[in-house]
């Protein structure tokens, strides 16, 4: 088993938290994980994007072209790395700010209103926690108790109100993604 994404958005969205919490999990699961973030001037409202690799084999690099899975939270995103999503692939998309998405019928397309979600659960701050649990409950890739042991271990003692609403995007993605 050997998962390619990338996941990318506006700086500031949590896109590069999103992999680093998957590499996390995938870690904590006793798999070989990379994170390779992409982000520079334009990290505040600009596009930022992470490579993540989750394996049970040695990874050779931490590079994805080709990814399997895009988490794609804005429309430049899907523009700039969509066409590479290999054939058979993932995208999901952020339909609040994906207004044109993708034309692929090779691929399986998953759109959900995340910053509507988000602002629902009360704080814009778990968007990227909605695009985790997508992940997961289409594809399994990692348990939703390592992701929930993680982040009690980090927001418990810091913030757990976020917490709280974090736990709940991830359980909302999930429901979307292993409804898709």
């Amino acid at each position: 088993m050997k998962t390619e994404i990338i996941s990318s958005g506006f700086g500031g969205q949590g896109a590069l938290t999103i992999g680093k919490f998957l590499a996390k999990a995938g870690m904590g699961e006793g798999l070989n994980v990379s994170w390779l973030p992409s982000y520079g001037p334009e990290m505040r409202g600009g596009t930022a994007n992470v490579s993540t690799v989750i394996s049970d084999r040695p990874i050779a690099s931490p590079l994805v072209t080709y990814p399997d899975i895009l988490v794609a939270l804005n429309q430049p995103s899907i523009d700039k790395f969509g066409p590479n999503i290999r054939k058979g692939g993932l995208l999901i998309s952020n339909s609040d700010m994906c207004p044109h998405g993708i034309k692929r019928d090779d691929i399986t397309v998953i759109e959900a209103p995340m910053n509507q979600i988000a602002k629902e659960i009360g704080s814009m701050m778990v968007l990227n926690m909605v695009a985790i649990g997508i992940v997961i409950g289409k594809t399994e890739i990692v348990k939703y108790e390592t992701l929930e042991a993680d982040l009690s271990g980090f927001l418990k003692k810091k913030n757990p109100a976020l917490l709280e609403a974090n736990l709940k995007a991830i359980k909302k993605g999930i429901e979307i993604g292993s409804k898709s």
